[in-house]
C-alpha cells in the first residue's frame, strides 16, 4: 500500500470517528433533555391532597 492510499484510509477513519462522536453527543443531549422533561412532568403531577383521606362509610 502506498503512502497516498494509506493517508486517504486514515483520513476516512478519522471522518467516521468524528461523525460517530458527533452522533453520540447529540444522543446524550437528547437523553438529558428527555430526562429533564420527565422530571418536570413528575413535579407537575404531584397532588398532595390525593390519598390523605379515606372514605370508610361507603
Amino acid at each position: 500500500m502506498d503512502i497516498a492510499a494509506l493517508s486517504m484510509a486514515m483520513s476516512q477513519m478519522n471522518v467516521r470517528t468524528e461523525a460517530n462522536v458527533s452522533v453520540m453527543k447529540k444522543t446524550i443531549d437528547q437523553a438529558e433533555t428527555n430526562g429533564q422533561e420527565v422530571v418536570k412532568m413528575l413535579e407537575q403531577s404531584v397532588q398532595p391532597h390525593i390519598g390523605s383521606r379515606i372514605d370508610i362509610r361507603g
